[in-house]
C-alpha cells in the first residue's frame, strides 16, 4: 500500500515515529562516540600520553632479562618504560645501550650524579632498571617558570666545570652545589632543547640471581667436594631410623594381644583343679610382667636414643656448615694448623735430643730372653 493511500491520521503518526527513531539513533550515535572520546581520554591521562616525556639511555654488559616495554622504577614505582635495546659496536666500551623515557615530573629526581641500577627481578632471570635519585649536582632538565621542560642538561658542560672549578674547592658537596647554582642563573650555557638527543646516566649493573646461586653452588662445591655425599649419606640414616622406630612400634602393637591372651589363659590354669599352677606358678608371671614392663621401657629408651640420634645428626650439620664458613672466612686456617702440629712435633723431637731432658726420654730397657735348655741326650753327645 502506497503512501499516498493512507488517511492523514496515519501519515501524521508515521511521520512522528519517523523522527523519533532518527532522535534515538541521533542519540545513540553522540552517546557512543563520547563513551569512546572518554575511554581514549582515560587511557591517554593513565599511560601518560599528554604528559612530557623525557629520554635517557644507559650502557649494560648484557640485555638478557630485559624487553622493550618494562616499567622503569624510581624509589620503587613505575615511572616510565624502555623504548630500545640496541647492541653497540664491537669495540664499544658497553655491550648493550638501552634507552628509556621517564614521565613527568619524575624526572625531576634525576640529577648528573644519578646512576641506572639493573636490579634482578625474579628467579626465572628477568631484570628491571631503576634509576636512583640525585643527592648533589644538576638537574638533567631545565623547567621555565610555567613548569614546562624546555631543555636538557649537557653533560659535557657538567664535565668541564667540574674540572674548571675543582681548584678553588676542597669540599665535592661544595663544588656540586656551585655548580648547581651557576646552571640556576646561566641556565642557556648548561641547557639544550629537548631534540638534542638523550641524556646519559652512569650504569650499576648486578648479576641475575640465577647466576648469583649459581656461584655460591660453586663455591660451596670447591670448598666441601663431598658435602653433596654427607647430605645423601644424612637423609639414608634419618630414613633408616625411622623406619626402625616404625618397626619397633608395629612389633609393640602385635605383642598386645599375645600378652593378653596370655593373661586369659594363665587366669584359666589357675582355677581350682586346674594344672595352672603347676604350669605356670605365679613368680613366673610376675616376672613375665617385669620383662614386658623392661620391654616397653627399653623402647621408650630406643625412641629416646633414635631422637637423641636425630639431634646430633643436625648437630652435625650445623657444625660442618660451620666448618665451610669457617673455611670459606680463613682459607687460610687449614694451612695454619697443619703447620702449628709440624712445629710441635719438631718441638718434641728437639727436646728429646737435648742432653739435659735426653734422660726423660729414655725407653726401658727388657730382660734378655733366657738361652733354650739343652736335652740330656745333647748333653751327652
Amino acid at each position: 500500500m502506497a503512501l499516498q493511500d493512507l488517511t492523514p491520521q496515519l501519515r501524521t503518526r508515521l511521520s512522528r515515529m519517523e523522527r523519533a527513531v532518527g532522535w534515538f539513533v541521533i542519540f545513540a550515535t553522540v552517546l557512543f562516540l563520547f563513551g569512546i572520546g572518554y575511554y581514549l581520554y582515560n587511557t591517554a591521562e593513565n599511560k601518560g600520553w599528554f604528559k612530557t616525556k623525557i629520554r635517557y639511555q644507559t650502557s649494560i654488559s648484557t640485555g638478557a632479562g630485559l624487553k622493550v616495554g618494562n616499567p622503569v622504577k624510581l624509589m620503587g614505582f613505575d615511572v616510565g618504560e624502555i623504548t630500545a635495546i640496541i647492541p653497540n659496536d664491537p669495540y664499544a666500551a658497553y655491550n648493550i645501550t638501552v634507552e628509556f623515557r621517564i614521565i613527568k615530573p619524575n624526572y625531576g629526581y634525576i640529577w648528573s650524579d644519578s646512576k641506572v641500577r639493573v636490579a634482578a627481578g625474579d628467579l626465572l632471570g628477568n631484570r628491571y632498571l631503576e634509576v636512583i635519585k640525585g643527592s648533589a649536582g644538576v638537574p638533567t632538565v631545565h623547567e621555565n617558570q610555567k613548569g614546562r621542560a624546555n631543555g636538557i642538561l649537557l653533560r659535557s658542560r657538567v664535565e668541564e666545570r667540574l674540572k674548571e672549578w675543582a681548584p678553588r674547592f676542597t669540599n665535592q658537596l661544595s663544588l656540586l652545589q656551585a655548580i648547581d647554582a651557576d646552571a640556576r642563573t646561566n641556565f642557556h650555557w648548561y641547557y639544550t632543547n629537548l631534540a638534542a638527543g638523550p641524556y646519559w646516566l652512569d650504569p650499576l649493573e648486578s648479576p641475575s640471581v640465577t647466576e648469583r646461586l649459581e656461584t655460591v653452588v660453586n663455591q660451596v662445591q670447591s670448598a666441601l667436594p663431598n658435602i653433596l655425599d654427607l647430605t645423601n649419606k644424612l637423609g639414608a640414616v634419618l630414613d633408616n631410623s625411622a623406619k626402625l622406630t616404625a618397626h619397633l612400634a608395629d612389633v609393640a602393637a602385635n605383642a598386645r594381644p599375645a600378652v593378653s591372651n596370655l593373661a586369659l589363659a594363665t587366669a584359666r590354669l589357675d582355677q581350682p583343679g586346674g594344672l595352672g599352677e603347676w604350669l605356670l606358678p605365679t613368680n613366673i608371671s610376675q616376672k613375665l610382667d617385669t620383662v614386658l614392663g623392661g620391654a616397653g621401657t627399653l623402647m621408650d629408651t630406643a625412641n629416646t636414643n633414635l631422637e637423641n640420634l636425630d639431634l646430633t645428626l643436625i648437630s652435625l650439620a650445623n657444625l660442618t656448615r660451620n666448618l665451610n664458613q669457617q673455611v670459606q672466612a680463613n682459607p687460610a686456617m687449614l694451612g695454619s694448623i697443619s703447620k702449628t702440629v709440624v712445629d710441635t712435633d719438631d718441638l718434641v723431637q728437639g727436646l728429646k735430643r737435648h742432653w739435659l731432658l735426653r734422660s726423660a726420654f729414655k725407653t726401658k730397657k727388657t730382660n734378655a730372653p733366657a738361652p733354650p735348655i739343652k736335652s740330656p741326650k745333647a748333653a751327652v753327645h
